[in-house]
């Protein structure tokens, strides 16, 4: 365990993710030194404090690491170039980490995704030695398996790399809360309804790496019990079943519009999350509650 009051650096903390965390942690009596690009961006919360600038400054960098426990980061610019999700993605998180490395920083947690796993028609269930997506596979799930590949090279930290699938979670910058609902509004909504949706409700997700972060989850020799010290450990988290008749459902009927249902082979697995389970994480969202959020935003916005 690290100490009563924790400091602990969390990247992006303007964004779902990242405030989230914010909250979290504040709720575990944890300081928080939140970096933003925005001034005026970051959670106000009682023991927060905004550093404005690049997280991938080493200046900056090393400056916000310098005496805290642990970090956090959680910016990845999906949607941009390949380019700029590499710099971005895999270049400033690296130096983030090596920063945090040379202040002897006890924990780096770091936002990975599921979407590094090979969830193609057939695969089945997946934990977290499943297959990973082969390079060439796109340039999200590229630049996410090159930075956990990066991080795990950064010795001297005990990383963590959380892999959430669909992150639920009301929100201007949601992707399925937000927008994804807005590209379904305009025709993208064509999907076998038996596919697996595999979600995690933010707040669920914000415990878990809080959690972590503070040290509430004991780092330990056998990963299905703890982080192994000094190591690089993926976990792997998801909420209650779903299928895209739940989500695309409960969008479509919120912005009264139709479906297109097809029925090409899908995805039909699901994320085992005993790992996480095994660390003391229980997600509170069900199935029904998160959809039941994802319409009234939708119904309110409308």
């Amino acid at each position: 365990m690290v100490a009563s009051s924790p400091v602990v650096v969390v990247t992006g903390a303007n964004g779902l993710v990242g405030a989230a965390v914010c909250r979290a942690l504040v709720e575990r009596s944890a300081r928080v030194r939140a970096v933003v690009r925005r001034a005026g961006s970051a959670p106000v919360l009682d023991g927060v404090t905004e550093h404005v600038g690049d997280p991938a400054d080493e200046d900056l960098a090393r400056e916000v690491a310098q005496g805290a426990d642990a970090v956090v980061t959680t910016v990845h610019p999906m949607g941009s170039s390949r380019e700029v999700q590499h710099r971005v993605g895999v270049e400033g998180t690296t130096v983030v980490a090596r920063a945090a490395r040379d202040a002897g920083v006890a924990r780096l947690v770091h936002m990975s995704t599921a979407g590094v796993y090979d969830r193609s028609a057939g695969v089945g269930d997946l934990a977290e030695d499943g297959a990973l997506l082969p390079e060439g596979s796109g340039d999200y799930p590229d630049t996410k398996n090159a930075t956990d590949a990066a991080l795990a090279q950064v010795g001297g930290l005990t990383t963590v790399l959380v892999r959430p699938p669909a992150i639920m979670g009301a929100g201007d910058t949601s992707v399925w809360n937000t927008l994804r609902p807005q590209a379904i509004g305009d025709g993208e909504r064509r999907v076998n309804p038996a596919k697996t949706f595999a979600w995690v409700h933010v707040d669920d997700l914000a415990a878990l790496i809080a959690d972590v972060a503070t040290g509430a989850v004991a780092t330990a020799e056998d990963p299905e019990r703890g982080p192994v010290a000094g190591g690089t450990t993926p976990v792997v988290l998801a909420g209650e079943p779903a299928t895209w008749r739940d989500y695309l459902g409960t969008v479509t009927d919120a912005l009264g519009v139709a479906p297109e249902w097809t029925d090409e082979p899908v995805w039909t697995g699901q994320l085992l999350t005993d790992r996480a389970r095994g660390w003391g994480w229980m997600p509170r969202v069900g199935r029904a509650q998160a959809m039941d959020e994802l319409r009234r935003g939708l119904t309110t916005r409308a």
